[in-house]
């Protein structure tokens, strides 16, 4: 299959040569018929200038021989009855009658009459022309001829000469139109080269192109697709990501609740096989057992309120009954819940004057239990709760958390496993940060690795 610049050049190379043709046999043709109306035009005006010195008889020898070394054109006299007179080329005794020639009868009817004929006197094709004369008060006919082989030769220089000024103008037009293939075929290649780029999703940089109007708005609108296509690929790549995130945070979240039930469900099923298989198991053992069964129950129900409630919030559904509660009573409830769930840790409470805030009193205890209890996760020394009339502050000494994570870490299900941090199943921090925005409050963290971090709830 041929390029685009081959059929134009092609196809132009036949129409060119079809007019070098069609130019040059039209032009032959008709500078031939103009060339000899000039030619027949010249002999008549011969003619005339001749009849003016033919008053009469005399000296027409020599006026026909003066008149033929002058012009190189034959002459011929002929009366009414058509015999000849005079002839500058042959002897008249050996010429016939030419009564009956085509330009004589003419002439004779017409006044003018002319013909191309074959001599067979002078053996050569001529053109002749005549004209009906008075010499003497008597009828004669002028006659002029010329040789066509001269007329056609003097004829052939002139077609050569114009037929060549018309191929150099065709070769130029050719040269002209080879030169625009060749910038078709770079402008096309650029566009199919763009255009492969475009589908291997890799386009170095924009096309331009103002040979043309037409391949102008092409490579406009061929920028127009990449840049859609860029920005859908762009956007395509976005949405892989999230996906891709998505579907390590689900793995993430099913391994963490998986993580979470196990230990409960593993001792609930050991101690309730033990106490099956044991029928003779101690009394003493047996209500120790199911304190156990009953502890990690309430754990495992603990963790699926916990994801209803994370659910509640993210939807906008959880509503708050507010009352005015005393903050440093609310701190000494935490304190107290935690101490025994942590017996060997110490908290801390730097007292100061007693202020009431405007909250829902047990979600607020969960936020603020969940971030007290982080900091005893995540730190060996103690934890200090500081409180003042704008806001409360739980501060530890533990590993801290980096500078990355720091703001993704309200997120759902955001997990930060690095120097130990593990916030279970990621609800923590987003159950506390949602609380707090229900209360219109607003959550800050400070943290610094290795040295601590600081949970402040302003109000």
């Amino acid at each position: 299959m041929l390029k685009i610049h081959q059929v134009f050049l092609r196809a132009f190379s036949v129409i060119f040569l079809l007019i070098l043709i069609i130019i040059s046999t039209t032009t032959y043709f008709w500078s031939k018929n103009v060339y000899l109306n000039q030619i027949e035009k010249n002999l008549s005006q011969n003619i005339d200038s001749l009849s003016l010195s033919l008053n009469s008889f005399d000296n027409i020898e020599y006026i026909i021989k003066t008149f033929k070394a002058k012009t190189g054109l034959r002459i011929t006299i002929i009366n009414e009855k058509g015999v000849v007179i005079a002839d500058s080329d042959r002897d008249i005794k050996a010429m016939g009658n030419h009564s009956t020639r085509y330009e004589i009868i003419h002439a004779k009817y017409e006044g003018y009459g002319k013909k191309i004929r074959y001599s067979n006197t002078l053996k050569e094709e001529l053109l002749y022309v005549a004209k009906k004369i008075v010499i003497d008060d008597e009828i004669y006919f002028l006659r002029l001829a010329d040789y066509t082989a001269k007329i056609i030769e003097n004829f052939s220089k002139l077609s050569f000469q114009i037929i060549g000024f018309i191929s150099l103008f065709i070769i130029f037009a050719f040269i002209i139109t080879y030169l625009i293939s060749i910038k078709i075929r770079n402008e096309t290649n650029a566009i199919l080269g763009y255009l492969i780029e475009l589908s291997n999703k890799k386009p170095t940089s924009n096309i331009y192109s103002d040979f043309s109007e037409e391949f102008y708005k092409i490579t406009r609108l061929l920028n127009k697709v990449a840049s859609k296509l860029a920005k859908r690929e762009k956007q395509k790549s976005k949405q892989t990501a999230k996906l891709k995130l998505a579907n390590k945070q689900k793995d993430e979240i099913i391994s963490a609740i998986s993580h979470e039930f196990k230990n409960p469900i593993a001792v609930i099923t050991g101690y309730s096989e033990t106490m099956i298989g044991d029928q003779d198991l101690p009394e003493a053992m047996k209500e120790k057992f199911l304190k156990k069964i009953q502890s990690n129950g309430i754990k495992m129900s603990r963790i699926i309120d916990k994801l209803r409630l994370s659910l509640k919030l993210e939807e906008g559904k959880q509503e708050i009954l507010t009352t005015n509660c005393s903050i440093k009573e609310l701190c000494k409830k935490v304190i107290y819940d935690l101490t025994d769930k942590y017996p060997k840790r110490e908290i801390i409470l730097k007292e100061n004057e007693d202020f009431k805030i405007n909250v829902d009193e047990t979600l607020f205890l969960m936020a603020l239990e969940n971030l007290v209890e982080n900091a005893l996760k995540y730190s060996e020394d103690e934890v200090f709760i500081e409180y003042n009339e704008n806001c409360i502050q739980i501060i530890d000494q533990g590993i801290g958390i980096e500078e990355k994570d720091l703001k993704r870490i309200n997120q759902k299900f955001y997990r930060v496993s690095q120097n130990g941090w593990n916030n279970s199943l990621g609800l923590g921090l987003f159950i506390v940060n949602s609380i707090i925005k229900l209360h219109e409050f607003h959550l800050e963290v400070e943290s610094v690795e290795e040295k601590g971090s600081k949970f402040i709830i302003k109000y």
